[in-house]
């Protein structure tokens, strides 16, 4: 039994996961799996609801009960997170952030994959191109809420924010990337981003422990370093040269986007925020797109790829061949169905959203 919790959330969200489990839906039937999907309105609508402030977060977006409910299932299903009555940092925060930080999903991970029929900004480039694996640091660096005001509010007002590294963390992630890299046996070559040669204290305990753990674990997987800058110039001039990156968390955030970019936009990019001994949050990677909500033409792509990449990753975690053979069906149907519609971008995909889902479910 696949035990799921579904946060259907802002905007187009709700109407994007709803696909996603109409597809969930088609491909256990045919794969004779059972499953269960509970409910948790944890959107801004029910903030406000609540009692909730829409300028300062007053009360828990989601509370450490409900936080605790979650652990006992085997993965969350996320549709988006964002509402413009809301101001920006209070639902992000409160709930993605917590979420990621109390369920210690310390790794964000993100596959960069044009399908077939998908346009890319990038001229002569193509799928057989564009096809590999971000490993992103989630809990560290920047986000982990370090640093504060002085003398707010005045001329000689100071912000600071801190960036942290642990080795547990850094180790932990490297670990990860490794092995990930190693199972996908394509390239077998890791390539670390960063900055060394300005964050010399952070960036330069990421630097070691990557070649020292690469020594003396990973002798068979090859390795490689971009600072970061040079790597956003290589996903624009050379995708290709990529098999798996590993990265610290804020500039992970940042080519992650780029990556969403090249290979066709946030309506088709889907992204994974896993605690590789816990429980896992997937996710479409573009926002709630509040302007479109209702209006039933908002592409549910990545929707169903976070679905794809759900049961993958519970069923490697579970040890159920079935549950991760049903992940690699709905790849393949979202292969076969990009090239039938005219665009990914709303309202022009030639298809609605509800006949997207259809569409896969058919290609299943």
């Amino acid at each position: 039994m696949l035990k799921l919790a579904v946060i259907g959330g802002d905007g187009t969200g709700p109407e994007v996961v709803a696909e996603g489990l109409k597809v969930l839906a088609a491909v256990a039937g045919q794969e004779g799996f059972k499953y269960t999907a509970t409910d948790y309105d944890l959107s801004g609508k029910a903030y406000l609801a609540r009692g909730g402030d829409a300028k300062a977060q007053t009360i828990p977006i989601v509370t450490d009960a409900q936080v605790q409910e979650l652990r006992g299932y085997d993965a969350i299903y996320l549709g988006a997170v964002g509402d413009p009555a809301v101001a920006p940092g209070i639902l992000e925060k409160g709930l993605l952030l917590k979420l990621r930080f109390d369920l210690d999903q310390y790794i964000n991970l993100r596959p960069v994959k044009l399908y077939p029929g998908v346009e890319t900004p990038l001229k002569d480039k193509g799928p057989e191109h564009i096809n590999f694996d971000v490993v992103r640091e989630n809990t560290e660096d920047l986000y982990f809420g370090g640093g504060g005001f002085l003398r707010k509010g005045t001329p000689n007002e100071v912000a600071t924010q801190e960036m942290i590294a642990t080795r547990f963390g850094v180790e932990r992630c490297l670990r990860y990337a490794f092995e990930f890299c190693r199972k996908k046996n394509t390239k077998k070559m890791l390539t670390l981003v960063a900055k060394t040669n300005v964050l010399t204290f952070a960036h330069d305990l990421w630097w070691r422990a990557f070649n020292e753990i690469g020594d003396a674990e990973y002798p068979d997987i090859k390795r490689d370093y971009n600072h970061v800058d040079a790597c956003c110039m290589w996903f624009v001039k050379n995708p290709e040269f990529y098999d798996t990156i590993v990265v610290p968390n804020m500039f992970g955030d940042i080519i992650t986007d780029l990556g969403a970019m090249i290979q066709g936009g946030m309506g088709v990019a889907a992204g994974g925020n896993i605690n590789p001994q816990g429980v896992s949050m997937f996710e479409p990677i573009g926002g709630s797109a509040p302007k479109y909500t209702g209006q039933n033409v908002i592409n549910p792509i990545a929707a169903i790829a976070a679905m794809a990449m759900l049961l993958r990753v519970v069923g490697d975690q579970k040890g159920d061949a079935v549950v991760r053979r049903a992940g690699e069906r709905v790849e393949q149907a979202i292969v076969a169905t990009c090239p039938k519609m005219k665009s990914q971008s709303a309202g022009r995909m030639g298809y609605s959203t509800t006949e997207v889902g259809d569409l896969v479910c058919a290609a299943l």
